[in-house]
């Protein structure tokens, strides 16, 4: 008779790789294989979740359970964890990896899916504390199997969170969190305007939100480094308007925008508009096609910044907006 009783950490951290693997939900998972004949459940969501998460007294009649609906020794779920996740499509009967590969298939080429998935993961570990900025994360293999796709999809995966500067591949060593963890939080509103172009109304409308938030707490600013920062790259910008230069204008208006972020003392919005900015790149069109709208753009940005100089919040806000509308005009979004 074995030991229900053997290896319960790893039952649980099994339990839920398995159900990664089949591409399951907590609902689904349950109704698959904790179910009556009937179709009731055996037991709740949050007391599945719980036992997932922490185990329980439940926890080997939930393995024995699974393990006889798919035909296989439950002492597989007693096996350290990271051999669970490397060897289970060997330990799973042939029907189910044939199911899985099936419904996987349907899924293929949905990156959005998979980077919401990947990313909630990261995100799920970040929170539990069993991951923090700098770690390593686990092996694209292993990730694979957690998620239940193939090895190229996860690749292709990673490679994007490292271009938004979600994690840091680094060849021949490893792929780690990225330093700044609190973009796992912001990415979602990243893809959005990455992988659907059609969002992008949508994401100006947030980030003129932001924009204009961010100028009324910049108003409040005391920090003497962010104001310090904030007033070089005002003086930098009134040189490249003063040489009619273009490119340096445009550039240096980037630097405007997120210096008054920085201002703002708000790590989310700061975080959120480096993002929008970042991938806005990749649709707008190149804006000041001639001096009287950079002109008119010079004007706009100093009167942002005089009011946030005289902490007048309430007509930096303005200030913001009214550039904001005016610029939507000076820009072409395809």
């Amino acid at each position: 008779m074995e030991s229900t009783n053997l290896n319960s950490s790893h039952k649980k951290n099994n339990l839920r790789y398995l159900r990664r693997y089949l591409g399951l939900t907590q609902k689904e998972f349950i109704e698959r294989f904790l179910s009556e004949p009937d179709g009731t459940a055996k037991m709740s969501i949050a007391t599945y979740s719980n036992l997932e998460s922490r185990g329980g007294v439940r926890l080997n009649d939930v393995v024995l359970m699974v393990a006889d609906q798919l035909s296989v020794n439950s002492m597989i779920f007693s096996m350290e964890s990271t051999e669970f996740a490397e060897k289970i499509d060997m330990l799973l009967p042939s029907q189910e990896r044939t199911r899985q590969i099936q419904e996987n298939g349907m899924r293929k080429g949905n990156i959005n899916q998979l980077l919401y998935r990947l990313t909630m993961y990261f995100a799920d570990q970040i929170f539990d504390h069993k991951l923090k900025k700098g770690d390593q994360i686990e092996s694209d293999r292993v990730l694979a199997v957690k998620l239940g796709v193939g090895r190229s999809a996860i690749r292709e995966a990673l490679k994007v969170l490292d271009v938004l500067g979600m994690i840091d591949i680094r060849p021949g060593q490893g792929t780690y969190i990225s330093n700044d963890e609190t973009n796992f939080f912001i990415i979602p509103l990243s893809w959005s305007l990455f992988l659907n172009g059609k969002q992008v109304e949508n994401i100006l409308t947030v980030r003129n939100l932001l924009e204009v938030k961010a100028a009324e707490l910049a108003a409040e600013c005391t920090d003497a480094e962010a104001l310090e920062n904030l007033k070089a790259v005002d003086a930098k910008m009134n040189r490249a308007y003063a040489e009619q230069d273009y490119k340096a204008f445009l550039e240096t208006d980037l630097e405007f925008h997120q210096g008054i972020a920085r201002c703002s003392r708000n790590t989310v919005i700061l975080s959120m508009m480096q993002t929008i900015s970042s991938l806005m790149k990749h649709v707008s069109g190149s804006g000041m096609v001639n001096a009287q709208q950079l002109k008119e753009s010079e004007e706009e940005h100093s009167q942002i910044y005089d009011c946030i100089l005289q902490h007048d919040g309430k007509g930096a806000a303005e200030a913001m907006q009214y550039h904001l509308e005016r610029a939507a005009g000076r820009y072409n979004y395809r």
